[in-house]
């Protein structure tokens, strides 16, 4: 391959994982896979002054430190070469490196949801009380620790934070829906065995069961039963 060191002095990162995908596509194209210890040196043997040094570096370096790359490693128990061949054991402790990275980013992500969350809150009872507060703006600024010019900032937030949370829940099922059929009227269920289709029909006249035919011994309703 022909050398192009101004190309390859202006490429940047994402159009150099680019040519690399188009360069060597049974390693770097479909999903990551774990890379065969020392790569650079092959890539740049087999494509001399395509990619400077330090842009190379900065190219793997992104690639290996993705999560999809990270999870590849977990799963694995070989490396690749260029040509996507086996070259070489995943060792036990890159694959472990690999599960501790990603649960602490994990967690990582857990805490700021977490802290987005509360702050969605904050600002809900932040607009709220606004709302229903007959104080002067600067007499509630000071009493809820808010600058006086952040205010609108933060109502206008919570405003459209309102208006995602009423869209969604217009777009559930209605709560009566989900409920029991024999609910849905607003009225009170059969009684248990009739909901099941399990309770004979009452004998006209009868009150409470008590014309009912005695019960042989040892028999139960299905749904007295254990």
């Amino acid at each position: 391959m022909s050398s192009n060191p101004t190309a390859a002095g202006e490429m940047n990162p994402a159009a150099a994982l680019q040519q690399l995908k188009t360069l060597f596509p049974a390693l770097f194209d479909g999903a990551p896979k774990p890379l065969k210890l020392r790569i650079q040196a092959d890539i740049q043997e087999r494509a001399p002054g395509q990619f400077t040094k330090q842009l190379l570096s900065a190219v793997l370096r992104r690639y290996t430190g993705g999560t999809a790359y990270l999870i590849a490693l977990t799963k694995a128990s070989e490396r690749f070469d260029l040509d996507g061949q086996p070259a070489g054991e995943l060792s036990a402790e890159h694959r472990e490196a690999a599960v501790t990275e990603l649960a602490r980013r994990r967690s990582l992500n857990e805490e700021r949801r977490a802290l987005e969350q509360q702050q969605r809150r904050n600002r809900a009872g932040l607009l709220r009380d606004f709302q229903g507060t007959t104080l002067t703006r600067a007499n509630f600024c000071a009493l809820k620790g808010v600058a006086e010019e952040e205010l609108d900032g933060l109502l206008e937030i919570a405003k459209q934070e309102a208006e995602e949370d009423r869209i969604r829940r217009a777009s559930q099922p209605a709560g009566g829906d989900r409920r029991p059929e024999g609910r849905r009227d607003g009225g009170r269920p059969g009684p248990r065995g009739e909901r099941q289709g399990q309770r004979p029909p009452r004998r006209e006249g009868g009150g409470g069961g008590q014309n009912r035919p005695p019960r042989a011994q040892g028999d139960k309703p299905a749904d007295e039963q254990a």
